[in-house]
């Protein structure tokens, strides 16, 4: 179960965001706020305390929060962005983590290794990460090694085709999760009970699971009848606007 949720309003600047899709356009700054405003919401009905920071115009990508680090139910670990627009985002979150976390268990990831929270899936106490164009083998190591000094464990996923780990691949607890492209015959997920996503819908692969809720991406209505036939209440959050700089429901939010 999650007690606590951090979020992070989108700044003007969002329309500057790092894109891998430039042809979806520009996000409308007054519509992403209204969606992020939804979202919160949505956060609030699963029965979580949600953190709610204010916007920090140095950063357009600032309002993906889970890149900046990963929470566990042990420690928390402060990651070191691969992107260089992004890497000074941990500066903000380290006194807002520190609320939640005491110093001696909130750890770092030391460059020259760099980690993003988009690039690791916590399965219970296990945690996957995927070795992508922002998390590289020495943050893998180093990340896996503060794990297992709190008795956790983490292994490495390699990625051929998207940006993060979990924009194809998502855990929904109860030993389901959703697959799409690269990650639907990967054997590092070969125990899990594996829902397809439809190539057409793959952005909507990306939901989160909140205290037996699921928030799906709006407008994806075969993701939405796959995690309902799997026996979840659904809550649809619209994200048109943040998918259109790479973002998805779980990078919104640091949720522990």
């Amino acid at each position: 179960m999650f007690r606590n949720v951090i979020v992070k309003k989108p700044c003007s600047r969002i329309t500057e965001g790092i894109t891998s899709a430039p042809e979806l356009g520009k996000p409308d700054y007054e519509l992403a706020l209204r969606q992020h405003a939804a979202y919160i919401e949505a956060l609030k009905s699963c029965g979580v305390q949600v953190t709610v920071l204010e916007a920090d115009e140095n950063f357009p990508d600032s309002c993906f929060v889970e890149d900046t680090a990963v929470l566990t139910r042990k420690c928390a670990i402060i990651t070191n962005p691969g992107a260089p627009s992004r890497n000074r985002e941990v500066e903000a979150m380290i006194p807002v983590i520190r609320k939640f976390y005491s110093d001696d268990c909130i750890e770092y990831i030391k460059a020259p290794g760099t980690l993003e929270g988009g690039d690791v899936m916590m399965v219970g106490d296990h945690f996957y990460v995927g070795r992508s164009a922002r998390t590289n083998a020495e943050g893998i190591r180093q990340f896996i090694a503060i794990l297992e000094k709190y008795g956790l464990s983490g292994s490495e996923v390699e990625l051929k085709e998207v940006l993060h780990l979990k924009t194809g691949v998502n855990y929904i607890e109860n030993n389901n999760m959703l697959v799409s492209g690269e990650f639907i015959d990967k054997p590092d997920f070969a125990k899990y009970n594996k829902y397809v996503i439809p190539e057409e819908e793959a952005y909507a692969a990306n939901c989160i699971w909140v205290n037996g809720k699921v928030l799906v991406p709006a407008n994806f209505p075969k993701v939405e009848q796959i995690v309902r036939n799997a026996g979840y209440e659904v809550i649809l959050v619209d994200t048109s606007e943040y998918r259109k700089i790479d973002g998805g429901l779980s990078c919104l939010s640091l949720r522990f």
